[in-house]
């Protein structure tokens, strides 16, 4: 090789040495789990299954691997994006195995570590659990857990990677899931400039500090701060929807629980539009809209939405621009760059 072709040759490496260098630092330096500054305790049982440095990256690789699908083609970043606060971006619902259609928006995975229950209906109360819905889900994976174990077992490095985090080369149900779930709670976002705010290292704008007042005023009953969702169960009186999804209903068979969803959080919605359980609406603007001027009233519409004499959240077209403008500082633009989550760095 030349000089010339070699230096060439050099200055392409360079981008992606630096690249892989940065990931290398950054996971040399892994800590585990860390609570930021100014979250509540999280609820996830960490001393059950302490996030490791190898528990992590086995779980990332997981989280990215399509064998855990029936066909070997849809893995859990399949429908969960980190470009989209890992979000199915752009799908009202979400697209599975064989391009089968879903019933659902996905919900984004972010600070699981202070969720009780998991997916719009709660069906699933722990994180070691959660994976195995999708798996089994007709449209989504269409696999057995069993199959995909055996999967596992015969293929390389799986085996020397279970035994490097749990001692042994056995692969378990339970090893799966508890690597997944390390991978999972980790996958936090808190560097948004709401955050910087808080822990006082930077100020609001004037247009900023009134959208946030506005939002203390007419949203934090139910998007509570710091992690911006109180996960709770309402009708948000959006409608039943072309699939008449029920929410939590089937789960519970309370009546009382009927169109009732989870609260999402309102972080990072500049990365996950469209919005509501099923994406109906493609933008923000439509969002306030809804609560200001759509809200459909019903039997079991949320008592905070039924306040005024018309149902809904009585707001101002000035009052939802400001709103807009605070929202825009719970978008954590680290958070869906961050390379210890990308599929890349496998």
């Amino acid at each position: 090789m030349t000089k010339l072709r070699w230096s060439i040759f050099l200055i392409l490496l360079l981008p992606a040495c630096s690249k892989s260098n940065e990931l290398k630092d950054e996971m040399d330096a892994f800590t585990g789990f860390q609570q930021p500054a100014g979250f509540p305790a999280p609820v996830y049982k960490l001393v059950s299954n302490p996030v490791t440095k190898e528990g992590f990256e086995l779980g990332r690789k997981l989280f990215y691997e399509p064998r855990l699908s029936r066909n070997n083609t849809i893995s859990c970043g399949s429908c969960h994006i980190q470009t989209a606060a890992f979000t199915h971006h752009g799908h009202d619902v979400s697209h599975g195995i064989d391009d089968r259609l879903g019933s659902r928006n996905s919900p984004p995975i972010m600070n699981l570590a202070w969720n009780t229950t998991f997916m719009w209906d709660g069906g699933v109360f722990d994180l070691d659990l959660q994976p195995v819905a999708p798996i089994t889900n007709f449209v989504e994976m269409d696999e057995t857990v069993g199959n995909v174990l055996n999967k596992l077992r015969q293929t390389s490095p799986y085996p020397a990677l279970f035994k490097k985090v749990f001692g042994t080369e056995e692969i378990t149900t339970a090893r799966m899931m508890k690597a997944l779930s390390q991978f999972m709670v980790m996958v936090v976002s808190d560097q948004s400039k709401y955050d910087s705010v808080s822990r006082k290292q930077a100020t609001f704008t004037p247009a900023e500090q009134q959208g946030y007042i506005v939002f203390q005023q007419k949203c934090s009953s139910c998007h509570q701060e710091p992690l911006f969702t109180d996960h709770s169960f309402r009708n948000n009186g959006i409608g039943a929807g072309p699939n008449n999804d029920e929410g939590r209903y089937p789960i519970t068979l309370n009546p009382a629980d009927r169109y009732k969803f989870k609260v999402p959080s309102l972080r990072n919605l500049a990365y996950t539009a469209p919005y509501m359980h099923d994406g109906r609406f493609y933008t923000l603007q439509g969002v306030l809209n809804h609560y200001a001027s759509e809200v459909q009233d019903g039997p079991t519409l949320d008592p905070l939405l039924k306040i005024n004499t018309k149902p809904g959240i009585p707001l101002s077209a000035a009052e939802q621009q400001l709103l807009l403008v605070f929202l825009n500082t719970l978008n954590d633009r680290v958070f869906v760059k961050d390379k210890r989550f990308s599929e890349e760095s496998q």
